[in-house]
């Protein structure tokens, strides 16, 4: 794994159930993401060391709505990181949705609190992310499953951001609707890679509403890197959608599913 960047060494370790040996105190992060909880594990320099995901539904459109499931769901992810590591948290940095009220936000602090961890850290989604991929200044696209943010970061901080109600549940209703199935048997279909092509296809015009979400966020912004994040910009042809409608390029992240995670653990550099 020596020879993999930081971000993919998280997602394997996060698939594998593998865990490193720390170097320097240990740092966790908590993702409530709208299609996935993720906890990341970090050492004193910041590499990825362990980490654990479950696919869950507590969280729509940065709302947490299911408050008890939600506390479970970090609790029982904390004793497996726990458990891989060897060692015993007491505190988190969580990743909070752009823009959400102080009310919402201590909706998310309350779960990872009631789940036996002090909050040590708040921090926006898109700093998460970029941080996790080293972008100071720059466009983080976040594809969600239940909406598109867009968030720009000029050294370090975010100077605007906005998040929409389009995501990887829209586009899983469109496959369902156009190949008759149920929600759920839609949702495998669409991850599952042997069919990227037929979803991709169907999809499209999903992705294209999406792109258009963005483009008018980046208006007069076409100067930054612009940066795609998020599971349901996992989709082969994602980014090339997007940079066709923005009319920029679009760096598309590898494992797209963790740099927010992996950069809520991360120390923020002063």
């Amino acid at each position: 794994m020596s020879h993999t960047t930081p971000l993919h060494r998280f997602a394997q370790l996060v698939s594998t159930g593998d865990s490193v040996a720390p170097q320097g105190p240990v740092r966790l992060g908590v993702d409530l993401g709208t299609g996935n909880i993720v906890l990341a594990a970090v050492d004193g320099t910041d590499a990825p060391i362990a980490g654990a995901s479950v696919h869950s539904t507590v969280v729509r459109d940065g709302v947490v709505v299911d408050w008890l499931g939600a506390v479970k769901a970090v609790r029982g992810l904390k004793e497996v990181v726990e458990a891989r590591l060897g060692v015993r948290f007491d505190s988190a940095a969580v990743a909070v949705p752009p823009g959400i009220d102080a009310g919402t936000s201590k909706v998310f602090n309350n779960v990872v609190e009631a789940s036996g961890l002090e909050v040590l850290e708040v921090v926006d989604e898109p700093v998460a992310a970029a941080t996790a991929l080293g972008v100071q200044t720059g466009a983080v696209i976040d594809v969600g499953h239940g909406t598109t943010g867009v968030s720009i970061l000029r050294d370090g901080v975010v100077q605007a951001s906005i998040d929409e109600a389009t995501g990887g549940h829209h586009m899983t209703l469109v496959i369902a609707g156009a190949l008759g199935m149920g929600y759920e048997d839609a949702e495998l279909f669409k991850r599952d890679p042997a069919n990227a092509d037929l979803v991709f296809g169907v999809v499209r015009p999903t992705l294209e509403k999406m792109a258009t979400i963005a483009a008018r966020a980046l208006e007069g912004q076409a100067d930054l890197p612009i940066h795609l994040v998020g599971g349901a910009s996992s989709l082969p042809g994602t980014a090339q959608v997007f940079s066709a409608v923005i009319g920029a390029p679009v760096t598309a992240s590898p494992d797209p599913l963790f740099p927010t995670p992996l950069g809520t653990a991360m120390r923020r550099t002063s």
